[in-house]
């Protein structure tokens, strides 16, 4: 039965409806910071396809996010260096690696010139996106709450990175 309730609801939950799909679009899309940018390490779309595992490059190269609690170098203890999976940049030493408890390797500091920091819009909120200097692979996000000395948390994908012990 239609009611006035009904219609107005209709009517508002359109436009609704609509915004939210066109935002889900740019969710997992691209970042345009990676496409429109000339990095020191260039490939072609097919070639990183062809270089990196479905996951890296959906990470990568699309922005994505792995499923939290999955990566091996979420539990990595030992000492060494976490580098990019895209160019073998150096990214995070271990000595600077925590236990935030997100399910993501976190980190409060990277190694000097190894990544740059984007603002990122996606998901309805303004976050600071890490990429690998060398190749802008997206890495994860930076964020206020991590511990001393800094008082960040570099939230990485661990799909994104490589570990090499000392």
């Amino acid at each position: 039965m239609m009611t006035r309730r009904n219609t107005l609801f209709s009517l508002g939950a359109l436009p609704a409806a609509v915004a939210t799909v066109a935002g889900l679009r740019g969710l997992f899309a691209s970042a345009p910071a990676l496409a429109a940018k000339t990095w020191e390490v260039m490939h072609s779309d097919a070639e990183w396809q062809k270089l990196l595992t479905p996951n890296q490059y959906s990470v990568l190269r699309k922005a994505g996010t792995e499923t939290p609690y999955t990566s091996p170098l979420n539990k990595e203890k030992h000492a060494g260096t976490f580098s990019c999976a895209g160019c073998a940049l150096p990214l995070f030493s271990s000595t600077t690696k925590f236990e935030s408890g997100t399910g993501w390797p976190s980190f409060w500091q990277p190694l000097d010139k190894a990544v740059v920091e984007e603002t990122d819009t996606t998901l309805f909120m303004k976050r600071t996106e890490v990429l690998c200097r060398r190749c802008g692979g997206h890495l994860g996000h930076v964020f206020d709450d991590g511990p001393k000395p800094t008082g960040l948390r570099y939230c990485m994908n661990g799909v994104a990175m490589n570990f090499k012990a000392a």
